[in-house]
């Protein structure tokens, strides 16, 4: 499918994906009023105010720290609020709870994309093309750290494995598959990753320059570049007497991509979406900037 070039006027959703997305929206309860209300306020820099610098040590610590700022402001909602309001007393979460909290936070991590620094100044070709790729990157991260539980049982239900006959390989895969996903998610909680961390390892995922066809490859990595050095810097002073905590959590990165995006697309999302990729969604939702309208349900 090819992609709109940018400063094209954006495009109409075909029938299915719009039939899907809204589908998705519906079990995505409980959003702040801000953002239930349209796009949040604009956090982004003034132009210049985070300019990247070339060669230049960046006076790293007011740079650094006012990056990653930007990088908290732009989380949609606090991620104590994903799942404390879809648990049930016995702390399983149920199928249509499991749907619900993983529509949280895939929306939570297309709406951060596009309320950090430099991500809205790319084309956006290229804003498709590194959303496309890093979606399922950005929801292990998320489900990490909001502490999703990973129980096999309620995991293979809402899958719909259930619901009709599977080979006994099929069915051994498709566990193991489960279990990738839930020692992802372990290990960063492992690390007891905080806030900050969390949103400059996002950041780090989200500006690779492994996306195909991307039109600046060397700015691309100049941000991914940029974020790791705001990671090494908040390491080194939140945390002087972990030396080794900075190259615990870069180490923690490659691993993600072992979690298959189909696979999550199948657990998380097959009920909601059917068979609509999660990709054009992501890609449905960038191209209508502002006028996308976030679900009406009100918080309780």
């Amino acid at each position: 499918m090819l992609l709109p070039q940018a400063g094209l006027p954006k495009t109409t959703a075909r029938p299915s994906a719009l039939r899907a997305e809204k589908s998705l929206l519906s079990c995505a309860c409980f959003f702040p009023l801000s953002v239930q209300r349209g796009r949040m306020p604009p956090t982004q820099p003034t132009h210049g105010q985070f300019a990247l610098t070339n060669g230049d040590p960046l006076n790293c610590h007011s740079y650094l720290s006012g990056y990653i700022s930007l990088l908290l402001r732009a989380e949609p909602y606090p991620t104590s609020r994903f799942g404390s309001q879809c648990m049930q007393p016995n702390n399983i979460m149920g199928i249509e709870n499991i749907c619900e909290l993983a529509a949280r936070m895939l929306f939570s991590a297309v709406e951060w994309a596009r309320n950090i620094p430099f991500f809205p100044d790319l084309q956006i070709t290229d804003q498709v093309a590194l959303l496309r790729l890093t979606w399922s990157e950005l929801f292990v991260l998320n489900a990490a750290q909001c502490s999703m539980p990973l129980h096999v049982a309620p995991l293979l239900a809402a899958a719909g494995l259930h619901a009709s006959p599977m080979s006994a390989d099929r069915v051994v895969a498709f566990m193991d598959h489960i279990r990738i996903f839930q020692e992802q998610v372990e290990k960063l909680k492992a690390l007891h990753v905080d806030s900050a961390e969390y949103s400059c390892l996002k950041a780090i995922v989200l500006f690779t320059s492994d996306a195909c066809g991307l039109s600046d490859v060397a700015h691309v990595e100049s941000l991914q570049e940029k974020s790791q050095c705001a990671l090494e810097e908040y390491v080194r002073s939140q945390y002087p007497n972990q030396p080794t905590r900075f190259g615990k959590l870069l180490l923690r990165l490659p691993s993600l991509r072992t979690v298959s995006s189909s696979v999550i697309e199948q657990l998380f999302f097959v009920r909601l979406v059917g068979k609509t990729p999660i990709e054009t969604l992501i890609r449905d939702m960038l191209l209508s900037g502002s006028s996308f309208n976030w679900p009406y349900m009100s918080i309780q």
